[in-house]
């Protein structure tokens, strides 16, 4: 039996808390500004992928979740995998011991556990994650630094470029024409901050109207606001969230997060034609959160929690540890019946128990005497379709190599779960 080629890894998603939202240029995929996010733990929401190089194999081939997708000739797919080809070949080409793999075809399974397309971030995790699998088939792990191959995740979504590492990442706009200097860095790791939680609020796990990639575009060519934005606003924002995040200082954190969040979607709502990523629902947790913040500040108190939201309607809460309980209790009074993974068995009934919103468990938290408990109405049951608890996270993970039990091809590397194929 021939030897089989082949890796598999995880890369995780990351939220921008100072957005990218714009390029300069789109077919290497050049930001008009810099960004800062924050990665996600991959116990909890990642994507998982397995890449295969075979002689026999004819075609590149990828599927996600179940589904087999077309890879465009020069799309943004062919991109990342033209440029990792290109450093394997010259691998070869100096060590004539190395199976040719760069003259292979690739098959590529990959699966995310989270809503796809939704404002979730997953393009993100997904191009990290082929991009981090590719390298680790071809070997490139030993000559290539994580940023550089935030480089090569960049060309399929910019993004992509901070899911290569864990903790708190910026990405560096850079100045140059040909993208050299546009990549990934390192701001703090995981373990800085480890009192930092996550609570997402899925408010639609829908494939979103209107794209990222042609959204931006349409901002960038329209919006005055997104150029003030641009020279004026971001600069000044990144100085200060590194700086808070350096001090832990979550009073200065969440309130960077909260209106850099606001601005972007006010550049949103700056394009013409408007843009609207947020919904109702998404708009009351901000009147919620907003009214929690206000009343521990009349109490004397820090902020109890950060909203942003990217180019979709789902919130993103970030919490201090002491306080998650009372932010998951309120979110849930006020939208009812969310599906709710208990990863940290907040609400007694073992560590990954799932919940429905119970009536009795629907109680609103103790708040400062100021709190107006009729900010908003309860909303009708579902509006949160569902609630996802985690934390600060790590980068990309290798799982194996060669086939083993968390390879996602079969031994003919082929999917070994797939759905109804669509037309390719």
């Amino acid at each position: 039996m021939s030897a089989i080629h082949q890796a598999t890894c995880t890369a995780p998603v990351n939220i921008a808390v100072i957005k990218y939202w714009g390029k300069r240029d789109t077919r290497l995929v050049l930001p008009t500004n810099d960004s800062l996010s924050v990665t996600l733990d991959q116990d909890h929401l990642r994507t998982v992928t397995t890449a295969r190089a075979d002689p026999h194999f004819t075609n590149d081939r990828l599927w996600l979740n179940g589904i087999e997708e077309e890879i465009k000739s020069a799309g943004r797919l062919d991109s990342c995998l033209a440029e990792l080809r290109r450093l394997r070949a010259d691998l070869e080409s100096r060590d004539a011991s190395l199976p040719k793999l760069s003259t292979m075809k690739l098959h590529v399974c990959s699966e995310n556990n989270f809503p796809t397309a939704a404002g979730l971030a997953s393009s993100a995790s997904g191009f990290a994650a082929l991009t981090v699998t590719v390298a680790e088939l071809y070997g490139l792990g030993e000559d290539f630094s994580r940023s550089a191959l935030s480089k090569i995740a960049r060309l399929g979504s910019g993004s992509a470029c901070r899911s290569v590492f864990g903790g708190f990442v910026a990405w560096e706009a850079g100045e140059r024409g040909d993208g050299a200097d546009s990549l990934a860095v390192p701001v703090a790791e995981r373990a800085h901050w480890p009192d930092l939680h996550v609570l997402i609020c899925v408010a639609n796990d829908a494939k979103k109207g209107t794209s990222s990639t042609s959204g931006m575009q349409r901002t960038v060519e329209t919006s005055p606001l997104l150029q003030h934005r641009i020279k004026h606003v971001v600069p000044a924002r990144m100085k200060a969230m590194r700086d808070a995040i350096d001090k832990r200082n979550f009073a200065a954190f969440a309130d960077l997060t909260t209106t850099d969040s606001n601005n972007f979607h006010a550049c949103c709502l700056d394009t013409a034609p408007p843009i609207f990523y947020m919904n109702d629902t998404s708009r009351a947790i901000v009147q919620l959160v907003e009214e929690m913040n206000r009343a521990r500040h009349e109490a004397g108190q820090d902020a109890i929690a950060a909203y942003t939201f990217d180019a979709g309607p789902n919130a993103v809460l970030y919490v201090r540890e002491a306080d998650i309980g009372t932010v998951l209790r309120a979110v849930r009074h006020y939208f009812p019946d969310a599906d709710f993974d208990d990863t940290f068995n907040m609400l007694g009934a073992g560590a990954g128990a799932s919940h429905r919103g119970e009536p009795s468990e629907q109680v609103l938290p103790v708040m400062p005497p100021s709190f107006n408990a009729n900010i908003i109405p309860v909303h009708p049951s579902g509006s949160v379709r569902r609630m996802i608890h985690t934390r600060v996270g790590d980068g990309p993970r290798t799982l194996e190599h060669g086939l083993g039990d968390a390879s996602m091809l079969d031994e003919e590397g082929m999917p070994k779960r797939t759905k109804r194929a669509k037309r390719v």
